[in-house]
């Protein structure tokens, strides 16, 4: 719960994906979820499934028949094994009503949905955390063998004539992955949030900085200002890389602390 925000987390800890010999955290690119927050007497949901090929479209026919929209439907990755995908989706009415419709939906995938029994030890972020929180300019925090970060843009972001915050709980502040993969580096991954004008200088500075870009595409369907959402990825020294997602932040309107 963030504010009168209650999200939940989906992670696809089923999987077992490999991206350029890095095994894939649920916390780093697996991590699922899906948003509450009260609006104009109802609620507003919002949420990002990870889905296999093979279940899109079983989970899309049960989401649109019980009025869930779709409001997109991509890659975040590439190269990945198995590829995943991502769905985005939408809702509005009774909390109850909706969650048991993403539930429902979710079945015809093999996502986890009981908790288990007994939660496994977080493993150890093997990474100068303070250092990364120094050069992001936010402090990120621990989940899961993942040391993560949520920037948020200076000016509110607005759907249905709602604010959407928090940012990072409702999906709309820029999200920066780091999973330690040994010797200092790490694996990043994750996705900038931009307006138009910010796309093409953030593509290049991310670019001469050696990390990849591999999607630009929306997620949501009438939000304002209209928001462009840039996944990148990159195995490297993982302070390096962190300089240069910096660079690359420095290009957007962020929130400055």
């Amino acid at each position: 719960v963030s504010g009168d925000v209650h999200r939940y987390g989906l992670p696809r800890t089923d999987l077992t994906v490999t991206l350029d010999g890095v095994t894939i955290k649920p916390a780093l690119a697996l991590g699922g979820w899906v948003a509450f927050k009260p609006m104009h007497g109802e609620v507003m949901a919002m949420g990002d499934l990870v889905l296999l090929e093979a279940e899109i479209n079983p989970v899309m026919a049960k989401l649109i028949e019980d009025g869930i929209e779709i409001t997109a439907l991509h890659n975040h990755l590439l190269r990945a094994i198995p590829a995943p995908f991502y769905m985005h989706v939408g809702g509005h009415g009774d909390a109850v009503k909706l969650a048991n419709t993403i539930r429902a939906a979710l079945a015809a995938s093999g996502t986890p949905l009981e908790l288990p029994s007994t939660a496994p030890p977080a493993p150890a972020v093997d990474l100068d955390t303070a250092q990364l929180d120094q050069i992001i300019g936010v402090n990120g925090h621990g989940n899961s063998g993942v040391y993560q970060f949520a920037v948020p843009r200076r000016d509110p972001v607005v759907e249905g004539g709602m604010a959407l915050a928090p940012a990072g709980p409702m999906g709309v502040a820029t999200s920066i992955n780091f999973q330690p993969t040994g010797d200092r580096k790490a694996a990043v991954t994750g996705d900038f949030v931009l307006t138009g004008n910010e796309v093409n200088p953030v593509i290049k500075t991310l670019r001469e900085n050696r990390i990849e870009v591999t999607a630009v595409h929306n997620h949501m369907l009438t939000e304002n200002p209209r928001l462009f959402f840039m996944h990148f990825w990159a195995h490297n020294d993982a302070i390096k890389l962190a300089k240069g997602l910096r660079a690359a932040l420095e290009k957007t309107a962020i929130a400055k602390n």
